[in-house]
């Protein structure tokens, strides 16, 4: 693995410490991956080629978020198995696993959450540990295999250095300390910050793969929440156009720079009363239904309305007891240059630099090829290699 990492301008606001964010997800052993650890930053491209581990570093990091939101660990992870590393042996009672952490910046400093997941025989956390300052504030293990509970140990500081209760085995622990933790010490009061700092962090992540075959029909009317595949794309134009007349303007600019002939809007109209579908408006009567676009433009025009919306337009569970201003959107985007063009690419990197400046989105994506990136300040590449590391 080599890092190329280029700083962000001086008045980036994205590394503001008020505004959670994951600086480091390291994979100990996970898929392709052992003992690697990755920079992040607000704009972070793992490139290299096909069978590199790209999408299992994303895929790693989503896992962490949906953990993080309280989701059972058979949900995040229904083919556990296929997340151990291949050559990976067994121990004496056929055990196997895998691991995965990262590190979240913010208020409480740097707090680093360390997971150790058990695939075979039975899917269970068998231990975590959340960390910061040296100090570990909560760490979990696995006492008896034949319970469905950790013994879970966090910081108290107080009569009793720590606290001791079995927690289950299904769920991430830190998630559920705010549930567990009165405040009353100033040892339970740092473990509460450092907990809700890495939860604020990884729930705020949407993750994005767009599927063009999905966005080139009509679809329903509904809520116009964005979907992960972007396939209610026209459904999210309707609602969007009128709520935010700059940022549509912005979305016009970058797909008029990124497909093909000319356009002066980017819109969605209405079949009937419970349908619409998405049109580049040419100006000159003529509107393009989107399922007349190439792959290319679909996903370009997708990624686009995705960097330029946040939680209350796309599909995330953000935290509602965090301000939004305290909040960074972290987006996941898997095959970010599939099907684009070399000017795609750049353009679609532009923005998404543009929009990372502001410090409330934050984006990693993975790429075949980076090699525009040399170029561009604000951008942290890491490349991968066969070995995935």
């Amino acid at each position: 693995m080599t890092v190329l990492s280029r700083g962000a301008t001086p008045a980036a606001p994205a590394t503001r410490p008020d505004r959670p964010s994951i600086t480091e997800l390291r994979l100990s052993a996970f898929a392709s991956h052992r003992r690697a650890v990755f920079p992040l930053g607000p704009l972070t491209f793992f490139a290299g080629p096909s069978g590199t581990g790209k999408s299992s570093a994303l895929r790693a990091y989503e896992a962490l978020a949906r953990l993080a939101g309280g989701a059972e660990l058979s949900e995040v992870f229904p083919d556990p198995v296929a997340c151990v590393p291949e050559r990976a042996r067994p121990d004496a009672q056929q055990r196997r696993g895998f691991r995965l952490g990262c590190t979240v910046d913010g208020p409480a400093g740097a707090v680093r959450l360390d997971v150790a997941v058990q695939a075979e025989p039975e899917l269970r956390i068998v231990g975590e540990r959340l960390t910061a300052g040296g100090l570990t504030l909560l760490e979990t293990a696995l006492r008896d295999p034949g319970r469905r509970a950790v013994q879970a140990a966090w910081y108290t500081a107080g009569t009793s250095p720590v606290t001791r209760a079995p927690l289950p085995d299904d769920r991430l622990g830190t998630a559920l300390l705010p549930l567990r933790v009165a405040g009353k010490t100033d040892g339970q009061r740092h473990v509460l910050a450092a907990a809700e700092q890495v939860v604020v962090a990884l729930r705020s992540v949407f993750a994005c793969d767009p599927l063009p075959s999905g966005m080139r029909g009509a679809v329903p009317l509904d809520e116009g929440r964005l979907l992960g595949g972007c396939q209610n794309l026209a459904e999210v134009l309707w609602r969007t156009r009128s709520e935010c007349g700059q940022r549509h303007a912005q979305l016009v600019a970058a797909v008029r720079a990124g497909c093909a002939g000319g356009l002066t809007d980017v819109r969605a109209e209405q079949l009937d009363s419970r349908t619409v579908r998405a049109v580049l408006d040419r100006g000159d009567g003529v509107r393009t239904p989107t399922g007349r676009l190439g792959d290319g433009e679909l996903r370009f025009l997708a990624l686009a309305l995705v960097l330029l919306t946040g939680p209350g337009v796309l599909e995330v569970d953000p935290v509602a007891e965090v301000p939004q201003a305290l909040q960074c959107l972290t987006v996941l985007a898997d095959g970010f240059d599939r099907c684009l063009d070399e000017r795609q690419v750049r353009e679609l990197a532009r923005l998404a630099r543009l929009t990372c400046e502001r410090g409330h989105i934050r984006l990693v994506g993975a790429v075949q090829n980076a090699s525009w990136a040399a170029e561009a300040d604000g951008v942290t590449v890491v490349h991968l290699d066969r070995e995935g590391t």
